[in-house]
């Protein structure tokens, strides 16, 4: 570890001629040194510290850390304006940095969130200083990856981290009571009147989200997936298991490493956005759960910024925590693993009675055509609890929810040996309403021999055809899990999550107080058996990784 100067401040200024701050952390030693980058909306004093290690630490292994104000924030100049400058001042910022006094020339980036966005932005520009980055926790496509989710607007996280943006904002600018009153609205979430967030906030990205609320060129233009396309950088991608935004993380791993001619590597840890430690929820997840991010970004970085051979290159590029068994698991790509089915069966009363809606392990679906209905009312919705869209998220005891009325659960029995899973999940549930439009949540959890009940992964879909016979496809958070034997499964169905996604009021989602007065109950069928089977999809790997 090398000793350090005191920290410096410096700025720079963008090709339009707004000046960016920046806090610089520096070896005391001889030499020239990599940049590391990380252009952050927060204040760079944070630096991302919820998540990683000070700068000071990188910087004492011999890297000259740059933490950056973007544009109208902190203190750096210009109007702050949600990813809309990000790859023409990333492009400025790195060329910057590679030139600061004891540079090398050679650049990477790294953070999580919006300092992996800015990372993306940056690297949509190619400036030939940027080597590689490490993007944690973001949205590829910001309409799938992040804003919605199956159709369905990400309602909590989304108008928790507006609000956020918003406060510091009304500081920034003085605004007192500005700042007090979204600082309380921001303390005690959802705000149930929409409106008031339109008063205080009138310029947020979140009124423009909340009204494009269909995939289209807003998105298109948006999303670092349109701007990517020809990029080809070393990448070290970080996920959580319950981040709202692994979807974003695995869908530009995926992308990347279909395409792309340099090392792509993964690691997905069992973390929610933050922080990174052993425990989410109520679960701990021992020892080897606590982030080895920091050691892992460091090697990454003296393998592509110092040229060093750190054996990153003979290793297996993905690395998934398997839950349950509370190991990393190394592989060769992402798990295209055998798909189990578990088909739906019920005697019509999975809504009432637990031991009425079952599971059943089977190549055919169950020959009787049996159904579940249940009711939807708007008043008393289904709420949330942890999974990867709530706050907090994590994995939670749910079985006071299961014993909902508007819950159907359909347990399969006890597991005679132990269940290795990783991949995506998925539900087929062919579903109808009483009304045009209805929303489907499923969770997916482990039930206990003495009763308890732990999910582990869930998904949410907006169906916006309820009257007309169709199965309904819901994707659920990817995982990796071990089931114990003796455990049981238990998917369970409600129509809605909230506040983690804004409620269907029966012809779409309750965004404002207008629709939350309009919002319909709504009855629901669940057709099991028959012609019409709904089944859950596992990613089924084997226990121990395959020879060679």
């Amino acid at each position: 570890m090398l000793k350090l100067l005191p920290k410096q401040t410096a700025s720079m200024h963008t090709r339009d001629g707004v000046r960016l701050d920046a806090d610089i952390y520096r070896p005391d030693a001889q030499g020239e040194f990599p940049v590391l980058l990380m252009r952050q909306p927060y204040g760079r004093a944070i630096a991302s510290t919820v998540v990683y290690a000070h700068p000071s630490w990188y910087a004492a292994h011999g890297y000259i850390v740059v933490i950056q104000d973007v544009r109208g924030r902190g203190t750096s100049e210009g109007e702050f304006k949600l990813f809309a400058h990000e790859i023409t001042d990333g492009e400025d910022a790195v060329n910057w940095a590679a030139n600061l006094a004891g540079s090398n020339g050679k650049v990477g980036m790294y953070g999580f969130s919006y300092q992996g966005m800015t990372q993306l932005y940056a690297a949509a520009a190619k400036p030939s200083a940027l080597k590689t980055i490490c993007p944690a926790m973001i949205g590829y496509d910001l309409y799938t990856d992040w804003a919605y989710e199956g159709g369905a607007f990400c309602l909590q996280t989304n108008l928790a981290w507006a609000i956020q943006l918003a406060t510091e904002t009304a500081r920034l600018r003085g605004k007192k009571t500005t700042y007090q009153s979204l600082f309380a609205a921001a303390r005690n979430l959802p705000v149930t009147n929409p409106e008031i967030f339109q008063q205080l906030a009138p310029l947020s990205f979140y009124h423009e989200w909340v009204e494009h609320s269909q995939p289209n060129a807003y998105w298109e233009k948006l999303s670092p997936k349109s701007h990517l396309q020809i990029v080809d950088l070393p990448m070290f991608h970080i996920g959580g298991w319950f981040d709202t935004y692994l979807r974003g993380t695995l869908h530009l791993y995926q992308d990347m490493a279909d395409r792309s001619t340099t090392p792509q590597h993964l690691l997905v840890g069992p973390w929610a956005h933050l922080p990174w430690g052993r425990k989410v929820g109520e679960v701990d997840f021992g020892i080897k759960a606590m982030s080895p991010v920091d050691k892992m970004q460091i090697r990454w970085f003296d393998q592509f910024l110092k040229g060093i051979d750190t054996g990153l290159l003979q290793e297996q590029p993905v690395c998934l925590f398997e839950m349950g068994s509370n190991i990393w698991r190394t592989f060769p790509n992402l798990p295209k693993a055998n798909q189990k089915s578990y088909f739906l069966s019920t005697i019509g009363l999975a809504s009432i009675r637990e031991d009425s809606g079952t599971l059943i392990p089977n190549s055919q679906p169950p020959v009787t055509n049996t159904f579940d209905v249940f009711v939807h009312d708007p008043w008393r919705p289904v709420p949330a609890l942890g999974g990867h869209a709530a706050i907090p998220a994590g994995i939670f005891e749910r079985s006071h929810l299961d014993c909902r009325s508007d819950v159907l659960t359909y347990t399969s029995e006890p597991l005679v040996k132990d269940l290795y899973l990783a991949g995506d999940v998925s539900a087929e549930i062919h579903c109808t309403a009483d009304q045009p439009s209805y929303d489907l949540c499923a969770v997916l959890s482990q039930v206990y021999p003495d009763g308890r009940v732990y999910s582990f992964t869930q998904g949410y879909i907006h169906c916006r055809d309820g009257i007309n016979h169709i199965t309904t496809k819901i994707q659920l958070q990817a995982t990796c899990a071990r089931i114990f034997q003796g455990n049981a499964l238990r998917l369970s169905l409600s129509a809605a999550c909230f506040p983690a996604y804004a409620m269907n009021s029966g012809n779409g989602g309750v965004i404002n107080s207008e629709s939350l007065l309009n919002a319909q109950i709504i009855t629901l069928t669940v057709n099991c058996g028959g012609s019409f089977p709904s089944q859950i999809l596992l990613p089924v790997i084997p226990s121990k990784p395959a020879p060679g």
